[in-house]
């Protein structure tokens, strides 16, 4: 299939590597004879193919996000692939600075701040929001027979308990907005104190923007008051920011269940780690 692929785009490549931390598609960085390096990316679903060609539609001028420079709609064996340019620098981590962190939230509000387009159908990415609730109920539920599987039957219950009774805390969702999903560091290029972009968009939705601050504050946010801060700052320079602490422990606690699901589906033995990790963070909640 990606000899069909090189095929396709008429790629002349020197080398390339897998990029390990995509977990919806298949990403690999390509240096071209030219000495250019593009990344190549196959989503594993049609759908996913269609969400993140909608998402470049729909974000083109309006976030910075990689240039699309090509795209191939597939065949029977390959669902869909595209040519993507690449953002200078490397993915957010903790290390980053207060000016970086101001960014990304100034990159997450701009994102935020685009609704549902009147003048087109989208046929990928889905409007969820007028059924918000139900939406994170059928996620929440959808993985509960995978993490029936993987913990104690007590353990389960207390979790659906949970679930039932934070479900009543939460206050109106915020929105329509455009919502990534899978808004997390690896997904946010960042150049020294300067955010290039984000990348994957193959789970977007149009939806709540109180699910999108979920992974950000699990995998950078919570390490360090200076840098949350200075997010908050960025955001709220481009729109009004939610009450993060009335949201984020409802959401916090679905991700980590949905995860535990998640890695059951996927596999155990290859995300063992992201496993652990989930169900020490489930634990901590019951």
């Amino acid at each position: 299939m990606l000899n069909r692929v090189f095929e396709k785009f008429g790629l002349q490549v020197d080398s390339m590597s897998e990029v390990e931390d995509s977990h919806s598609s298949t990403v690999y960085k390509c240096t071209l004879h030219n000495g250019q390096n593009i990344f190549l990316k196959i989503p594993y679903t049609k759908l996913k193919y269609e969400r993140e060609l909608e998402a470049y539609e729909v974000l083109k001028g309006r976030v910075a996000i990689p240039q699309m420079l090509d795209c191939w709609s597939g065949d029977e064996e390959c669902p869909g692939a595209f040519l993507l340019s690449e953002l200078k620098g490397k993915p957010l981590t903790t290390d980053a600075s207060p000016k970086a962190a101001f960014q990304v939230g100034v990159l997450q509000a701009t994102m935020h701040t685009i609704q549902p387009p009147e003048s087109r159908v989208l046929t990928g990415i889905q409007n969820e929001f007028p059924n918000w609730s139900s939406f994170v109920e059928k996620q929440f539920y959808g993985f509960a027979e995978d993490v029936n599987e993987v913990v104690d039957g007590r353990l389960y219950n207390q979790a659906i308990a949970k679930y039932e009774a934070m479900k009543q805390q939460i206050p109106s969702p915020d929105g329509p907005s455009f919502v990534h999903m899978d808004f997390r560091p690896a997904n946010i290029i960042v150049d020294g104190d300067k955010v290039s972009g984000m990348i994957d968009f193959e789970s977007v939705r149009f939806g709540s923007t109180d699910i999108d601050f979920t992974k950000l504050y699990r995998d950078f946010l919570r390490f360090n008051p200076t840098l949350y801060n200075a997010f908050k700052d960025g955001y709220q320079s481009i729109r009004p920011l939610i009450d993060l602490e009335a949201v984020l422990p409802f959401y916090l606690f679905t991700d980590a269940f949905n995860s535990v699901g998640w890695c059951q589906r996927r596999g155990i033995e290859k995300n063992a780690i992201f496993l652990e990790e989930n169900l020490t963070r489930l634990k901590s909640f019951l």
